[in-house]
């Protein structure tokens, strides 16, 4: 009886502050956002606070990432859209009502935001009611030095010229594919947009961007930096087909654009719903430096992963006894788990299981860390740091042709970017099995 009073006390207090002072305090606050800074701890959720983000895009998958980031305590949004909310898109917007039909939706979405946290001390929203075009895009970003933008643009040139622009100015970008035609939840991926597989868009947007950013040098670098939320099903649904009024009037006539899409896509609300959280997900974890490790790709069979094993385990006894050899060391005892360190080289038995390959090529997306390779390439696992035993946190995948590099010329051999991303993608690794 005493927490149903406290609480009822508690929620008449709540009223009361919002209802007086169009705010809440920081006591308040900090208790709305209690099960984030659980998660995320201090210094994370202090980042969350003080975030800037733009989402360009605010339907059904903009307007989904937008509440929970609203949600979650970010400081900062601006909402770009120039679409205006219809009967049908009811069926998948977050908020948008039929007294909102008519009305712009980032408009739409700004009112809802701000009635979770009515003080501009802690949050604020604008809304930008115009369309992202290459010709006004520097424009509605200006006015802050933005941490992330979110793309839910479903037009493939406005898509690529955003993307782009956040490439070239080292904004970092999350980009969502096609929602529409889909269903099936299993099949949702996040990804870089080099392996975004069976998506129509992604197809698209690789061969715009490929023609917008000039600089062919880094594209591939470009592109492992763009995390994508894609679906690999095959879309069966067919376009809605010309009204009889369309047919007589001239197709032409209806496009709320000139350029875009005049056919109504089918639309399944829960899938734009579930890509546009999946986004607010990604941001947030990125942005709160909580570790995030996407499963992308088949799993490996097995079979496969016993294999990939023993081509490890012979790798490592022809390192060992080539040490020994060198060093005139004394031969480990057969079956000995600890292994030891011989002219700073760590030599030793394996480290891990069949259970932690199916982890490590999760963790590296069943590709060359180096090259990304995937198809047409033997994979092998790889010591990164020979001072350091063969555990989880210091395993590569690699292809035959970057593995052979590696052992010729190591790993000051590649560039400082590819030896960035290899490490920080080995701290992401979980504690193996035998640890």
């Amino acid at each position: 009886m005493t927490t149903l009073w406290n609480r009822k006390k508690k929620t008449a207090l709540i009223k009361n502050e919002i209802g007086f002072t169009c705010g809440i305090s920081q006591e308040l606050r900090e208790e709305q956002l209690l099960r984030y800074a659980l998660n995320f701890g201090g210094d994370g959720m202090q980042i969350i606070r003080n975030l800037k983000i733009v989402i360009v895009g605010v339907g059904g998958v903009g307007s989904h990432t937008a509440h929970m980031l609203a949600r979650a305590g970010v400081g900062h949004i601006r909402l770009i859209d120039f679409d205006q909310v219809t009967l049908s898109s009811l069926n998948r917007h977050v908020c948008a009502t039929l007294n909102d039909v008519g009305t712009p939706k980032a408009t739409c979405l700004k009112k809802f935001c701000e009635k979770l946290c009515p003080n501009p001390g802690y949050f604020s929203v604008e809304d930008k009611v115009q369309m992202y075009t290459k010709e006004n895009g520097e424009q509605l970003l200006d006015g802050h030095d933005w941490d992330m933008v979110i793309d839910a643009i479903d037009d493939v040139p406005s898509k690529a010229f955003l993307i782009a622009h956040c490439i070239g100015k080292g904004i970092k970008v999350v980009s969502c594919m096609g929602a529409g035609g889909k269903s099936d939840v299993t099949r949702l991926h996040v990804a870089d947009l080099r392996t975004a597989t069976c998506d129509p868009l992604a197809s698209k947007l690789r061969q715009s961007l490929k023609v917008v950013i000039k600089n062919d040098s880094t594209y591939s670098e470009d592109m492992e930096k763009l995390t994508v939320v894609y679906s690999s099903e095959k879309a069966v649904v067919k376009l809605a087909d010309f009204t009889e009024e369309q047919k007589l009037e001239g197709v032409h006539k209806f496009g709320a654009v000139e350029g875009m899409r005049i056919r109504i896509l089918p639309v399944l609300g829960t899938m734009p719903a579930v890509m546009g959280q999946t986004l607010a997900t990604i941001a947030l974890c990125k942005m709160g430096n909580t570790i995030f490790s996407p499963v992308t790709g088949e799993k490996i069979g097995r079979n496969v992963r016993n294999k990939l094993l023993q081509h490890l385990k012979r790798r490592e006894v022809k390192i060992k006894d080539k040490i020994e050899l060198a060093t005139n060391a004394k031969p480990a005892n057969e079956g000995e788990r600890e292994g030891r360190v011989l002219n700073g080289t760590w030599v030793g038995p394996v480290q891990i299981d069949t259970d932690d390959v199916e982890h490590i090529l999760e963790i590296w997306r069943n590709r060359c860390g180096i090259t990304g390779d995937r198809l047409g390439t033997v994979l092998e696992l790889v010591r990164w740091n020979l001072s350091k035993p063969s555990v989880c946190q210091n395993l590569v995948v690699m292809g035959s042709k970057a593995l052979k590099k590696f052992d010729e010329c190591g790993k000051d051999s590649m560039s400082i970017y590819i030896q960035q991303t290899i490490e920080n993608r080995l701290r992401s690794c979980r504690v193996d099995s035998y640890s």
